[in-house]
Parts: C-alpha cells; sequence; structure tokens
C-alpha cells in the first residue's frame, strides 16, 4: 500500500512540473498577460503615463515659454516620489523610463542628479596633489540646470463586493530654478479594475 502511495505522490508530482510552460512575448501580449495575473502597476503602465506626460508636456503652453527663455534647458530631475500605499511600487522605473524618455525627446540637456556626489568626489582628489595639475579637472565647472521637475504619484482604490479600481494619478512640474515660477504641470492617469469572486483569486 506504501508503495501504491508512493508511486501516486510521485507522479502527481511529476505531472504538475511537467505542466509549466514559459515562452517569450511582446510588450502587448506581456500587458495584457499580466493583467491576468494582478492589478498592480506593471511595465506597460510605466511607459503608458511617461508617453502620456511628455506629450501633454510639449502641448502646454509653458513649453513654448520655456524653449524661447532657455533654449534647449539644462534640467534637473528630482526623483517622482512615491505616494502610494503600495511599498513595491516600481518607483525607480518609473524615474528612469522619465529620464530616458526626456533625453531620447531632445529638447532638455539633463543634469545628472545621481552622479554629482561621485564626481564631486573625483574631482576633489584630482585636486588633491595626486593628479597632473595640467589633466586635473577645475571645481566649479560643472553646469547649472535651469528647470527642475518634480512629481509624484498617487494611488486612490475603491472596493466593493469584490470588485476593485484602481486609480493611479501621476503628477509633474517643471519649475524654472531662478525665479521658482512654474512653467507647467501635467497628470497623467492610469484606471486598474479587477473582479474577485469566491472561487478563485
Amino acid at each position: 500500500m506504501k508503495f501504491i502511495i508512493s508511486v501516486l505522490a510521485l507522479g502527481m508530482l511529476a505531472s504538475s512540473c511537467g505542466s509549466f510552460k514559459a515562452k517569450r512575448v511582446d510588450a502587448n501580449e506581456s500587458d495584457e498577460k499580466g493583467l491576468t495575473i494582478t492589478d498592480n502597476w506593471i511595465a506597460a503602465d510605466t511607459a503608458q503615463v511617461v508617453a502620456d506626460i511628455l506629450k501633454q508636456m510639449k502641448a502646454h503652453p509653458g513649453f513654448s515659454e520655456m524653449k524661447t527663455k532657455h533654449g534647449r534647458p539644462k534640467i534637473f530631475v528630482a526623483e517622482v516620489q512615491n505616494q502610494t500605499a503600495e511599498a513595491y511600487f516600481p518607483i525607480n522605473d518609473l524615474n528612469d523610463e522619465l529620464l530616458n524618455e526626456l533625453s531620447m525627446s531632445g529638447d532638455f540637456k539633463l543634469v545628472d542628479q545621481a552622479a554629482r556626489e561621485k564626481i564631486l568626489g573625483e574631482i576633489t582628489y584630482q585636486n588633491d596633489g595626486m593628479v597632473d595639475p595640467a589633466t586635473a579637472k577645475k571645481i566649479g565647472k560643472q553646469t547649472g540646470a535651469d528647470v527642475m521637475i518634480f512629481g509624484s504619484i498617487y494611488m486612490k482604490p475603491e472596493k466593493r463586493s469584490g470588485k476593485t479600481l484602481k486609480e493611479y494619478s501621476v503628477n509633474i512640474r517643471l519649475t524654472d530654478i531662478e525665479t521658482a515660477t512654474e512653467f507647467l504641470r501635467t497628470r497623467a492617469k492610469i484606471n486598474k479594475y479587477s473582479e474577485k469572486n469566491a472561487t478563485s483569486w
């Protein structure tokens, strides 16, 4: 009897392991499959909301005003802040995507926030007498930004009878550093609806 039970258990284990399948999918299929697994923020949401933000920015009257004043402005991007209740919200991906798309647009010169401290450390080292003065870079030559981007993301959930609607709102502001006045602000939204019944997820 024990032998039969062991054989059945091994058979069930083998069949469960054999049922796993994986394949590569494109971004659209990944998005569709992701919606069958989770109602949390996924990569397609990041791409969509950043594209929407840039589209709104370029259509805003303040964008033309900024270009008139600064040409191709030097922009410092403060990190978009996660103000949702979701501890695992992929805020770093959102920040990286925003930086990538701002760079790709060709409308801005980015001032690298993340590299500033490391660059300062290297310049300090070069000017401490350890490097040939003819090749040492000088302190005080870094470029100052013209414009600063501030941002935040919020999520408002509504739940009833196993149904959930999540409204994500990404808010971005472009501010002139010299005058502390706003050129523009935009808001992009993602709404995610899900249902949960008693017999499944």
